[in-house]
Order: structure tokens, then C-alpha cells, then sequence
């Protein structure tokens, strides 16, 4: 019942003209700015993070507050993919660089799509699944199951399919043989266990070494992607060429600097739009007092090997 509810009201909010929606954004944005302190100031720390002096407090507050605006106009912009139709594309979205995907499907070996959250990723994701090819998407379910239920429906509906984070790499490994896009987010801070801490902005930042791991492994190549909103309204989605991969026969040091190099690729395109990322996000907030394999190797063995021992003389 809930669902009906809010997928009625969504659908309502969806007949907003197109050319009201910044300007409902930007009375929303402004309004968020002042009254959201605790996401004000996560975003201030981390702009202070990764520009260190780059930038002063007037430009750092600046642009906090243009992230503000940017995402109060993605989420009214929500709605609309509820019925947005591959005729419609054209007035929101446009593409270049799509032949970089074609190119490396060629291959055989599928495709993985280096993501952030950046621009409106949400509807980059459904125009080019309605106007290009359908994708798998790596994808963390929302806290919030009612919210989380109404985002899949709007991603399944160019013919995509999401794959839940925990546990998707059997999935994403079967989809990659099978000559697919496959789609990750890799902008956002991850546990220890998960990542690896490589530079980002001026700071390390614990970044999900994923994306790294199985193009080592499976030869797939990573086509970076980012898409903006224009002055005139509508977004431009860039695919970039391929990324060529380290490879020095350390298996360790090739995860580490390509998971590097992937976050060289975000931060560029960060840089060119800092107010159209996902900044309230605590990107750096795990740090790096953890041990990752380079140096925890024996200790790992050794934690494996302590119970059985104890077992053995019980």
C-alpha cells in the first residue's frame, strides 16, 4: 500500500515541467544548505580534505553550497524517470564516446564501466540502457526499502539488472564472460577489508579495489564514464577510451596502482565540476592504521592457523 502511495505521488511529480525543475531545485538546495548543518559541514571538511589550500573558505563554501542546489534538482528529477521514454532522451541526456564501449565489447571479454556519483548517475544509467545496450549494475541497496525498491524499478526499466554488492562477484565474473556491460561505483569510502588505501585528491582514501581485482584477473577492459548537467538543462554523458593497465607482475602492487589510477580518473573529472559530485559522502573516513595483504600476509596465516592449534589441544 505504501508503494502504491508513493509511486502515485512520484508519478504526479513527474508532470513538473522540465525547465521548473532547477528552479524548484535551487529554492529546495538553498533551503537544505542552511538547515542541514551536519551534511554542510561533511561536505566543507572534505572539499578542505582534497583542495588543502587550493581553494579558500569562500570558494570551499561556494561550491558546498552549489552541491547542495545540484542534488536537490537530481532527486526532483527522480520522478520523471518513472515514465521518461527513449523519445524524450534527447531533451535530458546526450552521449559521446559510446564507440569506446563498443570497441572493447569487441574483445569478448565484457565490459566494466568505471562510475561515480556524479552529475544525475541515475539517469545516465537509464538512457543508455533504453538507447544503447542494457547493463548489470554493482549496487548497494538502499537503507530504506521502500526508496530502494522504487530506484531498482526505475534501473530495470531500460532492461538492466542490479546486482546486490555483497556477493557480486560470481555474478559480475558470469556476466563479464558472457560478453556484458557490467557497471560499478567506485567513488565512495569502504571498509578496510574491502579496499585499499591509495591517494585521492591530496589524501589516501580506502577505495573498493574491486574494479581492479577482476580486470587483473579477467582481461575486461575499464571504460571510465561521467556525465554533467549544461548550462541549457540537459546532461552530457562522456565515455573516455579505454584504461590501459598496470601490470608489473606483483599482484599486490598492480591492485594498488590501478585502484590509484582509477581514483587519478575520478578526481579529474571531479575537478572540472566539483559542484555536480557527491561530496556530503565521508569519503576518507576509513583510515589507513590497518593492515592490507602487502603487510598482514603472516598475520592473516597465523590467525587461521592460532584456532586450529588451540582446537587441537582441547
Amino acid at each position: 500500500m505504501a508503494f502504491r502511495a508513493v509511486n502515485c505521488l512520484l508519478r504526479v511529480a513527474a508532470l513538473i515541467p522540465k525547465g521548473t525543475v532547477p528552479v524548484l531545485g535551487g529554492i529546495l538546495g538553498t533551503l537544505w544548505y542552511a538547515a542541514d548543518r551536519k551534511h554542510r559541514e561533511v561536505a566543507l571538511r572534505n572539499l578542505r580534505i582534497a583542495y588543502g589550500d587550493e581553494l579558500g573558505e569562500t570558494d570551499r563554501k561556494g561550491i558546498c553550497r552549489r552541491v547542495f542546489l545540484n542534488l536537490a534538482t537530481v532527486i526532483l528529477e527522480l520522478p520523471r524517470l518513472l515514465t521518461l521514454t527513449e523519445e524524450d532522451l534527447d531533451r535530458y541526456i546526450t552521449f559521446s564516446g559510446v564507440e569506446h564501449v563498443e570497441n572493447a565489447l569487441k574483445k569478448g571479454k565484457g565490459v566494466l564501466v568505471m562510475a561515480s556519483h556524479f552529475g544525475n548517475w541515475e539517469l545516465m544509467a537509464l538512457a543508455f540502457s533504453m538507447r544503447h545496450r542494457p547493463i548489470k549494475m554493482v549496487v548497494r541497496p538502499l537503507d530504506n526499502a521502500l526508496l530502494d525498491r522504487i530506484i531498482d524499478g526505475i534501473r530495470s526499466r531500460g532492461g538492466s539488472e542490479t546486482i546486490p554488492k555483497k556477493g557480486s562477484v560470481r555474478r559480475l565474473l558470469r556476466h563479464l564472460r558472457q560478453n556484458q556491460v557490467v557497471a560499478l561505483l567506485v567513488d565512495q569510502n569502504v571498509d578496510w577489508y574491502d579496499g585499499v588505501f591509495v591517494p585521492f585528491f591530496r589524501e589516501t582514501a580506502c577505495t573498493n579495489k574491486v574494479m581492479a581485482v577482476v580486470a587483473l584477473r579477467t582481461g575486461a577492459p575499464v571504460v571510465p564514464v561521467y556525465n554533467y548537467r549544461q548550462e541549457d538543462g540537459r546532461y552530457r554523458t562522456v565515455f573516455e577510451p579505454e584504461v590501459p593497465l598496470i601490470r608489473t607482475g606483483d599482484t599486490t602492487r598492480d591492485i594498488e596502482e590501478n585502484t590509484a589510477l582509477f581514483n587519478r580518473i575520478i578526481e579529474g573529472f571531479i575537478r572540472k565540476y566539483p559542484e555536480q559530485w557527491l561530496w556530503l559522502h565521508m569519503r576518507w573516513k576509513t583510515r589507513p592504521y590497518q593492515l592490507w595483504p602487502r603487510q598482514s600476509l603472516r598475520l592473516q596465516r597465523w590467525l587461521v592457523i592460532r584456532p586450529q592449534i588451540r582446537s587441537a589441544g582441547a
